[in-house]
């Protein structure tokens, strides 16, 4: 959700600029700007649109030379897309620029009393409100910069990651950061700034995070000053190597992100596994957890928090959980888990979980449930991020960058992390036989292979997604372990292709969504031969004798659904608790061919955001 790109050094900011927006493009966004000073003037360009528009309109507008400057892109919350909310945003004198991701929820008052001492506005967003606010604060108080920045800071309620410029200290930004991610990039005479490592991975591999409630003053030829913005505390710099690297964060070769992501799946839910998964000694070794098992096994529940996706990966590990560990578990919305007041004690264990580590959501619900007492474990893909500094303790998935927004190998691996945790309990709780218990793992260790059998269904997907490209509803049925595959296969059509499409326990289709099934009704059955195989079965003569359009995702070698299907997709067989692996590798090509039929942004569907860090 927006973009943040800054440099300062000794090259050109401008491409630099550019290319790191394009590599933020898949936070999502509609408008997109930079600013570039010249040693003489501020050059501000900006546009609704994308980051292709920007380059075409800023090579016409200004002179693109200067190594130092500012680059954004938008996801609108204050104000309508277009180029006046666009960002940066300059201030009333001419002379600060700010670039913001997040939101100020007490702009309003704030942008009152500054109309009142003479400012006017020409954006609708709550940016231009507090890039006026810096202004007037140091103007007011005769302070340098860095010291306006903090002070007006402490003034705003809201979540931020800014970039302020002044064209009268021309050679530093100032940096700060609430709720949003932030990045600094450290290289030799030169500082990247940007909401994650993506736009500076080629330059250099350090990097510093700053915390929630940090900010810093990026100077050139200096040692970077980090503070406190609350009570100006000065902290120690962490520079981190950065993991991932260029071949990760392109699409090597593939269409789309997307498609690159799911074709990842075998080797990435290895790489989750390794060094944690030893099926040939019958162990599962996970620091989070040997640190913390006494935890676990006194839980007196688990609770699960996420969003979205991660949110249906917590719904497959309510069913592992409850049955290997005989732990009760509940999953709930990170979106309404603080609002409603929730019941937690002590005795509680939470897991959170996001692909990201900084849904704006689930944050906040860690933070309730660390002030209720309870133990929090976060489950999430990017090392550093606010979720991995937030939690106790928790575990990370390995997956590497995800690009496409719909996320793919983020679930799989999310479910493998899970997968791992619960075995690790049942282990120590005796909850599982020794035979179960190894089989499980040498069934976990060889589900790449599956994996990779599954993806060959490609083809398959591709037919039955040129049949149904047009169809504007679909139904997708699971059971068990499967009816949270059947919403995250909904999900996903919906998002990428804007088809209307619903998930629902196969056993629920007669409660209701049974009157929508007609000749005209696409209906995606998810049927592996293990678990509730012979109640889906009935599930799917109901809705034969309704006239129905059955595509069935079966196991190899199954007669019976076949006979009844329309369209059958076929994956290798694996354990029930295992399967959710499995059966969304199908669900992720159909929904990702039908969008490409569609002509839709697969990469980046209209209105959504990579990383949701607003509420």
């Amino acid at each position: 959700m927006c973009g943040i790109v800054g440099y300062i050094g000794h090259r050109e900011a401008y491409p630099i600029i550019i290319k790191g927006l394009k590599r933020l493009e898949y936070r999502g966004y509609d408008s997109a700007g930079i600013m570039l000073f010249d040693g003489q003037e501020l050059k501000v360009s900006k546009t609704k649109g994308k980051v292709t528009d920007l380059e075409e309109k800023s090579s016409r507008e200004m002179t693109i030379n200067g190594t130092i400057g500012i680059g954004h892109t938008r996801w609108a919350t204050h104000g309508v897309p277009n180029d006046v909310n666009s960002h940066p945003h300059v201030s009333n004198s001419g002379n600060l620029v700010i670039i913001h991701n997040g939101i100020i929820e007490n702009y309003a008052p704030l942008k009152e009393e500054l109309i009142k001492r003479g400012y006017v506005f020409h954006s609708d967003t709550d940016s231009e409100v507090l890039i006026n606010l810096i202004e007037d604060v140091q103007k007011k108080e005769n302070l340098k910069l860095g010291k306006a920045v903090q002070i007006a800071l402490n003034q705003v309620v809201g979540a931020y990651a800014i970039c302020v410029f002044d064209k009268q200290k021309p050679d530093e930004i100032v940096v700060a950061r609430l709720g949003s991610p932030l990045a600094i990039g450290v290289g030799e005479d030169e500082y990247f700034i940007a909401s994650d490592a993506s736009p500076f991975i080629e330059y250099t591999s350090n990097a510093i995070y700053l915390e929630d409630e940090e900010m810093a003053v990026v100077r050139l030829h200096k040692p970077l000053k980090i503070r406190k913005i609350k009570d100006d505390t000065l902290v120690d710099p962490y520079i981190q190597e950065l993991k991932m690297n260029l071949e990760q964060i392109e699409k090597g070769g593939y269409d789309h992100f997307m498609l690159k992501e799911i074709y990842e799946q075998p080797s990435v839910i290895k790489d989750t596994y390794r060094g944690r998964l030893h099926a040939n000694l019958g162990l599962i070794q996970m620091a989070g957890i040997e640190d913390n098992l006494e935890k676990f096994l006194n839980a007196n529940r688990i609770l699960i928090v996420a969003c979205g996706t991660s949110w249906h990966a917590g719904l497959v590990a309510e069913y592992i959980f409850e049955e290997f560990t005989r732990i009760p578990v509940e999953v709930e919305y990170a979106s309404e888990f603080r609002y409603r007041n929730p019941v937690i004690n002590k005795g509680d264990v939470v897991i959170a979980i996001s692909q990201s580590g900084e849904t704006a959501d689930t944050l906040a619900a860690i933070k309730l449930a660390k002030e209720r007492g309870a133990f929090v474990f976060g489950v999430c893909n990017v090392v550093g991020s606010s979720i991995s500094r937030e939690t106790h303790a928790g575990a990370y998935t390995h997956a590497g960058p995800e690009i496409g927004v719909a996320s793919t190998k983020a679930f799989t691996t999310q479910i493998t992390v899970l997968t791992m945790i619960a075995l690790r309990l049942a282990k120590a709780k005796g909850t599982l036989t020794n035979s179960d218990f190894h089989r499980y793992l040498q069934e976990l260790e060889i589900i790449p292979e599956k994996v990779a059998e599954a993806l060959q269904t490609n083809d398959k997907a591709k037919e039955i997604a040129e049949i149904f490209k047009t169809a504007p509803n679909c139904l997708y049925l699971g059971r068990g372990y499967n009816f949270p595959v059947a919403l995250e296969g909904a999900l996903k059509l919906k998002e990428i292709s804007y088809i209307h499409a619903e998930g629902y326990p196969a056993a629920e289709m007669k409660h209701g969504p049974i009157a929508l099934i007609d000749e005209h009704m696409p209906v995606i059955v998810i049927a592996p031969k293990q678990g509730h195989y012979d109640k889906v079965v009935s599930n799917i003569q109901e809705i034969k004798s309704r006239s129905g359009i059955i595509i069935a995702v079966v196991t190899k070698g199954d007669t019976q659904v076949r006979e009844l299907a329309d369209y059958v997709i076929e994956i290798p067989e694996t354990s029930d608790a295992l399967s959710p692996l499995l059966t969304t590798i199908p669900l992720q090509l159909l929904s990702y061919h039908i969008a490409v039929m569609r002509e839709c942004n697969v990469d980046q569907p209209r209105n959504l955001a990579k990383s949701v860090t607003v509420e």
